[in-house]
């Protein structure tokens, strides 16, 4: 009897969370079944494919014990050299955004950011010392204003404190 009435709660709980984004205002207008995408485009972009991008940005997922930010941190380094090599000429700035760590255990060079509208391979500089990544771009909704969340290896790399929010500047390209 106690897992029914479990089970009934969580599905009483879960029940509503198909109209969430409309009642907090996103996708407003359009139906909550519309996808929800920042306003931001990126002139001249393409998405990028996943195999496009496996050499420098991805990597396993972290053991399940690991608890420090070396043990989390799965990218080789040869990936991470290859993400610090200069940017490509005729990158695009993106803007500048305000870092914050992402999920530590989701793997790889990424940065989730209201700056893009699709999917595509990018850079990120630290201002602060100069030392940038090559990161996948992921589309987050929110105003071009809004803060973005960047990999625990990426941020390692341009060397950000994991628990600061920092400021770094985006561009298309690698």
């Amino acid at each position: 009897m106690k897992h029914i009435v479990i089970m009934s709660a969580v599905v009483v709980s879960l029940s509503g969370c198909g109209a969430l984004p409309e009642r907090l205002g996103l996708g407003k207008g359009s139906g909550a079944d519309a996808p929800m995408t920042p306003a931001v485009a990126v002139p001249e972009a393409t998405d990028v494919k996943e195999t496009e991008l496996a050499p420098v940005v991805t990597a396993p997922p972290p053991p399940p014990a690991a608890r420090t930010a070396e043990a989390l941190d799965t990218t080789t380094p040869e990936q991470r050299a290859a993400a610090a090599q200069p940017a490509e000429q005729g990158a695009q700035s993106l803007g500048t955004t305000v870092a914050s760590l992402g999920s530590a255990t989701e793997p790889g060079l990424w940065m989730k950011t209201p700056l893009v509208k699709s999917e595509i391979q990018g850079r990120v500089v630290n201002p602060a010392t100069g030392k940038s990544s090559t990161v996948r771009l992921i589309p987050l909704d929110g105003p071009k204003t809004a803060g973005s969340r960047m990999s625990l290896s990426a941020l390692r790399l341009i060397g950000a404190s994991l628990t600061d929010l920092t400021p770094v500047e985006v561009s298309t390209g690698g």
